[in-house]
């Protein structure tokens, strides 16, 4: 079966018009499969339709050798463009052409019969691939890990956010979100039941993707201390991080930190998120905090295996994951102050700021802080996430409520 994933409704509003789509995102999140779920929903439509990865080399040399061999080919293979009737092109991978830039210009300038749908999995292959000259041709789409209420549909677990539940339903979506927070997204992860066959598949995903990827992406001569780093990463998710610390105990230079930072960036494993502040000169100086995108992904890396019990960098981490997908990683902030005040995340929903704190049990929140912050920029709403010791208390909501 073929999941339709959240993001699918907004990408299908850009589905008849002239903008070249285009999916971002780290290698095994279902890039493939959303393509393949649009495939078949205009299949079924009677549209004419051509699927193309670009991992088969054969494909690489046609559209490398420009546009009229790649027409020549649809041609070739029975999909030639009509002047009345649009041929939809997905096109996997799209990374991989020598000048992907140029080829999408052709398209989206001379073949308005021609409407393509192409994936990358590096935004920082494809940014340094891609040119100014695509502007206004392409409308993007990231493609994070599943969200809690699609890793519910992967497990065919029924649950309707608008409905009142019962204490027996609420305790259900507890037990599946720590399910969740212990095993991360990843679609394959989701899948199969087997804690071993999960921690194999996590491994798969660190070892032939994530070390293979950004060793080729980043030039990396000594993996060994490239692997360490990955290490404390994962080890301080959820934390302030400092490049001179880091660049002391993996034995690197503090230019060679922030060059793999932003790589581990640019792939989608990890976000640095920057302070919240009204001087955007301060908030761009201060220390970033690390977050990956998945905590399945994170323990494996910190523990080399999976957990039975959920620590709280690894609650943080999952709940992070869900703002990322709700609100935008760009609209995402922390907030602390030199007296050492703080609280977890800070989002920017269009004109309203919110606080949020995240704690497994809410019996251990502190509202102090999030009290000042509210009266300090006279705000009336906040958030407190948590799973254990729930109270019907103003602002208290659990993470498949945010």
């Amino acid at each position: 079966m073929i999941f339709k994933r959240e993001i699918i409704d907004e990408i299908l509003k850009f589905i008849n018009l002239e903008e070249i789509i285009v999916l971002h995102g780290a290698r095994q999140v279902g890039k493939t499969n959303i393509l393949l779920w649009l495939e078949n929903y205009l299949q079924e439509k009677k549209e004419d339709v051509y699927y193309i990865d670009l991992e088969d080399s054969r494909y690489k040399k046609i559209l490398d050798s420009g546009v009229n061999e790649f027409i020549d080919h649809l041609r070739e293979v029975g999909h030639a463009p009509q002047a009345k009737k649009k041929i939809f092109v997905f096109i996997d991978e799209i990374q991989y052409l020598e000048n992907p830039s140029e080829f999408l210009k052709l398209i989206a300038d001379h073949h308005k019969d021609i409407k393509l749908i192409v994936s990358g999995s590096s935004s920082f292959e494809i940014k340094s691939k891609f040119k100014d000259s695509l502007v206004g041709r392409t409308v993007n789409f990231e493609i994070f890990n599943l969200s809690f209420s699609e890793y519910l549909m992967f497990k065919d677990y029924y649950y309707e956010p608008s409905v009142k539940i019962t204490e027996i339903k609420q305790n259900e979506l507890k037990s599946l979100y720590k399910e969740y927070v212990l095993f991360g997204g990843y679609p394959k992860i989701a899948l199969v039941n087997e804690i071993e066959l999960k921690e194999k598949r996590l491994q798969q995903i660190i070892d032939t993707y994530i070390k293979k990827d950004i060793k080729e992406l980043a030039n990396i001569d000594n993996i060994e201390n490239f692997n360490k780093l990955l290490e404390i990463l994962a080890a301080q998710s959820g934390q302030m991080i400092n490049i001179k610390e880091l660049a002391n105990t993996c034995d690197l230079s503090a230019p060679t930190i922030e060059k793999y930072l932003f790589i581990l960036e640019q792939t989608y494993i990890i976000k640095l998120v920057r302070p919240y502040s009204k001087n955007i000169r301060s908030e761009l100086s201060k220390t970033p905090k690390v977050f990956f995108y998945d905590s399945g992904l994170m323990q494996m890396l910190w523990f080399k295996g999976l957990q039975k019990e959920i620590i709280g960098n690894a609650f943080e981490t999952s709940v992070f994951s869900e703002l990322v997908k709700k609100y935008g990683q760009a609209n995402i902030y922390y907030w602390r102050t030199k007296d050492k005040k703080e609280i977890d995340f800070i989002i920017k929903d269009k004109n309203k700021i919110i606080p949020v704190e995240v704690k497994i049990n809410f019996n251990k929140v502190n509202l102090s802080t999030i009290k000042f912050f509210t009266e300090n920029y006279k705000l009336a709403e906040y958030k407190i996430i948590g799973l254990d010791g729930y109270e019907p208390k103003t602002g208290f909501i659990y993470p498949w409520e945010v």
